[in-house]
């Protein structure tokens, strides 16, 4: 769906059109549950099952993690798994499948919905958050989506009742996940979820404690030690070729070297929050740069954050009114989409001549996170 949004904002651009607000709603309700989902699985299914390795087994919560985050056995995986499939009914009816929906489109959303799908939707996201605010956060969404720094978020966690976010900070704590996994600390978010003005999360770069204006300009991507044609000199992606060469002298991954201003960034929700001015995250920042804690607990505020959003959105849908508008790009024209996926910053550059498609560059969340020299 990450892609979708960002192919069809590509598209909008470049036919220099927005959609209705119907439209808009629904875009940001389809990326929202990917999204959210994404989070969920990260969380449950790739991360804290990590936890339950032999190699802990001398720490005092081997045996509560080993019950509750065991792959495939666990209590948790089969609690989250039906929980997400419930959920993830959001998209056949915002948009028809998932993977590889064609509802989103440069102009909004092919899938209109009636008042009874409505209906649907809200009952939908009402048993997610039961469920979130029951088994992962052990209370209201809100409650921990307005914390404001690390000693709130322990103060926090000391009344919250049972839930999987307090296991794992105990874990983190004991470990000192805090500190481990640091990078540049340079954060870049191209922000998401469009509203009538602006975005809910809106672009920038947090660095050294201030915030920056993202220079789109400035993104270049280098093939130096990437198994594609060298070009001579990093180029920016509008600009860019794809042309691999797989016997390549000082290449080593597929992955080419995007840089912002010739720096390495950081993209993800911790990026994301960071640069929206969360206080939590820039207090978590602040205390100890982008950890792998970090990540992990503005991965879960995003949760909180984003699906009273949801319901705000939903309400704002008026059947009836407009979904879609048609578009046609000029012949000779080029067009940008800019969006955040869950793992970070996602961005598609098309260049139109002719009338059909010359050139189409993507730079996605991973490539920026994997960077390559």
């Amino acid at each position: 769906v990450a892609q979708s949004a960002a192919a069809a904002l590509a598209l909008a651009d470049a036919a220099g059109i927005a959609p209705p607000a119907n439209g808009r709603h629904a875009a940001n309700l389809t990326l929202a549950a990917e999204n959210l989902a994404d989070h969920l699985t990260h969380f449950y299914l790739f991360f804290m099952p990590d936890f339950a390795r032999e190699e802990y087994r001398s720490r005092r919560w081997y045996h509560g993690a080993v019950e509750r985050f065991r792959a495939t056995v666990g209590s948790a995986p089969n609690e989250v798994l039906p929980a997400r499939a419930r959920f993830m009914q959001m998209m056949g009816l915002l948009a028809g499948k998932w993977p590889h929906t064609l509802a989103v489109q440069p102009g909004g959303s092919t899938r209109p919905l009636q008042s009874s799908e409505i209906f649907r939707l809200h009952r939908i996201l009402r048993e997610f958050r039961a469920f979130l605010e029951k088994t992962t956060f052990g209370g209201p969404l809100e409650d921990f989506a307005t914390l404001a720094s690390r000693d709130r978020l322990d103060a926090w966690r000391g009344q919250a009742r049972d839930g999987d976010l307090r296991r794992f900070l105990d874990i983190a704590d004991d470990l000192d996940l805090w500190r481990l996994g640091r990078g540049a600390d340079r954060f870049m978010s191209f922000g998401c979820y469009a509203l009538e003005e602006g975005r809910l999360f809106p672009p920038g770069v947090w660095h050294e404690g201030r915030l920056h204006a993202l220079d789109v300009d400035g993104i270049t991507e280098d093939t130096a030690h990437s198994w594609y044609a060298a070009i001579g000199r990093p180029q920016h992606p509008a600009d860019g070729g794809t042309l691999p060469v797989a016997e390549k002298d000082g290449a080593y991954s597929w992955c080419k070297s995007p840089r912002l201003g010739g720096q390495v960034v950081e993209t993800g929700a911790l990026a994301r929050q960071a640069v929206t001015g969360h206080p939590l995250v820039r207090d978590l920042i602040a205390a100890g740069g982008g950890s792998v804690a970090a990540r992990v607990v503005a991965r879960l505020l995003e949760i909180a954050l984003v699906l009273p959003r949801m319901e705000t959105w939903l309400n704002q849908i008026v059947p009836g009114e407009p979904w879609c508008i048609p578009s046609q790009p000029a012949d000779e024209t080029a067009g940008v989409g800019l969006i955040e996926a869950a793992r970070g910053s996602l961005g598609h550059w098309l260049t139109v001549r002719r009338g059909r498609i010359h050139n189409y560059q993507i730079i996605a969340p991973t490539t920026w996170n994997f960077s390559p020299r």
